[in-house]
């Protein structure tokens, strides 16, 4: 991979981030001099849950899975996060280990800022602290939702919401995922997916493409998940940190 951002460039993807985004330019400069940038190859591991929480990540590349493994070594994913977003903020802010994983599901960046810089940066500019507290608010509500699902939704409605949120605009929107990874998102077998995916395809549901899913009736779908008429948002664009 081999980038080296640019001060330049790191000052833009702050900006791009609700956290920072209303602190002036000082103060973004100062936050640029100190976070190191950190680069992960498409499966290595950003964070272990267990870990120590020492740092907040904030993506600028790529694309990353927020995930829990179970004691027998499953794995449910939480999240799929793309730039701009942050990453850690829960383990930063409580001091325990971290409570998830994250895998990067492309060649990813990360600018880190440690723990002590950030409680500092916290002291001297309170104005971070409205955006923050929205993101961990955003965060509880998204919890929430996902023991919902587990509850009142069968496997068949947990996949045709995971599709749903993953898509893709276009005229079929387009979800790119293997079965294995949409059986971590909905919480079922890789092989109770497949089946629940054929059953989509043979409704008319969607249409599969190798590692592609088209979603040919978008309404028949939200229905299946329980979900109001109007667009369910990306899951990418919400906070998650472990």
């Amino acid at each position: 991979m081999g980038w080296v951002p640019a001060q330049a460039e790191v000052l833009m993807a702050l900006r791009h981030v609700d956290l920072f985004a209303g602190l002036d330019e000082l103060v973004l400069a100062q936050i640029a001099s100190v976070a190191r940038p950190r680069e992960f190859d498409k499966g290595e591991l950003l964070c272990v849950e267990g870990d120590v929480g020492d740092a907040l990540l904030l993506l600028v590349r790529g694309s990353v899975t927020v995930f829990r493994t179970s004691p027998d070594g499953e794995r449910a994913a939480l999240a799929v996060v793309e730039p701009p977003q942050v990453l850690g903020e829960v383990a930063l802010l409580d001091g325990a280990p971290r409570s998830a994983s994250v895998e990067a599901t492309a060649p990813t960046v990360v600018l880190s800022l440690s723990r002590a810089e950030f409680f500092g940066l916290l002291r001297h500019q309170p104005a971070v602290l409205e955006p923050l507290m929205r993101q961990l608010g955003a965060m509880v509500r998204r919890l929430t939702e996902q023991a919902a699902d587990h509850v009142f939704l069968d496997l068949g409605g947990r996949v045709a919401k995971a599709l749903l949120r993953l898509s893709t605009p276009g005229s079929p929107p387009v979800v790119a995922i293997t079965q294995g990874r949409l059986a971590e998102m909905s919480g079922g077998t890789r092989q109770s997916v497949n089946a629940v995916l054929g059953g989509f395809a043979q409704r008319g549901l969607v249409h599969l493409e190798g590692r592609r899913v088209l979603l040919t009736d978008v309404p028949g779908l939200r229905r299946r998940a329980h979900l109001p008429a109007e667009p369910i948002a990306p899951v990418r664009r919400q906070p998650l940190g472990p």
